[in-house]
């Protein structure tokens, strides 16, 4: 069984619903969940959220959590999550937020940074990554980033 058809069938069996908010990983994560035929049972469909105007408009995240912290960090993944799980109206939202690279963006932070956040009624989860892939740079990191926050959507699944 494949990791996404674990999250199908785990949600399934535990009567519960996902969403997702995705910036650099642009979707694939809710690509991957719904390769698995069923999903439409447990997966309400996630938000592509690339640019700040589309987290604030879409996901609410707030302009000054941007501005003090930027679009790669702990608060702006928190809050995509919470907004993403508000506006689905879903039991659990993951969201991800990272420099896929191979540039960095306007900031001092690397390449193959990234916060993914996991939020259910209770709260929020936030865990950090740093990628350091040589080849394939952006593939790569959007690859393991996406497997990271599916990863972290089964271990709550299972705790």
């Amino acid at each position: 069984m494949t990791l996404e058809e674990e999250i199908v069938t785990r949600l399934a069996q535990k009567g519960l619903t996902l969403t997702t908010a995705e910036s650099c990983t642009g979707g694939l994560v809710a690509k991957r969940l719904t390769d698995v035929s069923g999903a439409s049972a447990v997966f309400h469909g996630g938000a592509v959220t690339y640019s700040n105007r589309l987290k604030t408009k879409w996901l609410g995240v707030k302009e000054d959590t941007l501005r003090q912290f930027g679009a790669v960090s702990e608060q702006t993944a928190r809050e995509m999550a919470q907004g993403a799980r508000r506006f689905a109206e879903a039991d659990l939202a993951v969201a991800v937020t990272g420099i896929a690279g191979p540039n960095s963006d306007d900031t001092e932070k690397p390449v193959g940074l990234v916060y993914i956040a996991l939020a259910d009624a209770d709260g929020v989860t936030v865990e950090k990554y740093e990628n350091h892939f040589t080849d394939n740079v952006r593939e790569n990191n959007r690859r393991v980033s996406a497997t990271h926050a599916l990863e972290l959507v089964r271990r709550y699944l299972y705790a």
